[in-house]
């Protein structure tokens, strides 16, 4: 299996180089790089089943370099000092990344994940998500969810609700879909706060696009625009109305 790493600093190659060596008799380093320009003709060239790309780099992003790959054969890992935003775009893309000073486990653990992906559409739709993700204005348009049969690439915007089900999260879509994530109702409320989501209930986070009434009086709570009837708890329906005001 070949790897090509490309990384603006040779101190961080040389480390991910002499970790790899030590680690996977399976894998080997073919080329790396500091820049877009001369990575790129590495990839072309050697055609690597896995690609270890930094950030930021001299002649722009890895972003940059990522676009110019419609349907990437490679199966990426990013390397990245700590940079909020970006780190949340993984998250969202579901993108394997590792944070620099370079932890062996956490390197060890990322090439793993790599050698065993068998689907590469799977990496691709990983892929598309995160270059839609990374733009401009910063917001994260898409998000990747992941349930035992297959991946979803679903629009922030298009979620309506999400419910806890014990360490399981149904996603509730404006198109009718209901899917089921093995993942908690936590990771998500923290994924999506920036994101006009609020979580009402322990059980319950909303989108606050789709909010369509709250009835106090009638015992409906709050009401969605599917018509789902969502309790807010006491402990935080002070928050909730706080930026229900701010909404209207």
């Amino acid at each position: 299996m070949k790897v090509v790493i490309i990384d603006d600093e040779n101190k961080i190659i040389n480390t991910i180089t002499k970790l790899i060596e030590t680690s996977f008799i399976d894998i080997s380093i073919v080329a790396s790089s500091n820049d877009i320009r001369t990575g790129y003709h590495q990839i072309i060239k050697h055609q690597p089943d896995i690609l270890i790309l930094d950030i930021n780099l001299p002649d722009g992003t890895g972003f940059d370099l990522l676009k110019r790959f419609s349907h990437p054969r490679f199966k990426l890992i990013f390397v990245t000092a700590y940079e909020e935003y970006a780190i949340k775009a993984f998250k969202f893309s579901a993108i394997d990344y590792i944070l620099k000073p370079i932890d062996a486990n956490e390197l060890n653990l990322a090439i793993s994940k790599a050698r065993d992906l068998k689907i590469i559409e799977e990496q691709q739709l990983k892929v598309k998500a995160l270059i839609e993700n990374v733009n401009e204005d910063k917001t994260l348009k898409k998000i990747v969810l992941r349930t035992s049969e297959s991946l979803h690439l679903v629009k922030v915007e298009d979620i309506i609700r999400c419910e806890a089900d014990s360490n399981y999260t149904f996603f509730y879509l404006i198109d009718g879909r209901k899917i089921l994530i093995s993942k908690t109702i936590k990771e998500y409320t923290e994924l999506l706060k920036n994101s006009g989501f609020v979580r009402v209930h322990q059980s319950h986070l909303i989108n606050t696009l789709y909010i369509d009434r709250y009835d106090k009086t009638s015992g409906r709570g709050l009401v969605m625009k599917d018509d789902s009837n969502i309790p807010v708890s006491k402990d935080r329906k002070p928050y909730f109305l706080k930026h229900l005001d701010s909404l209207f």
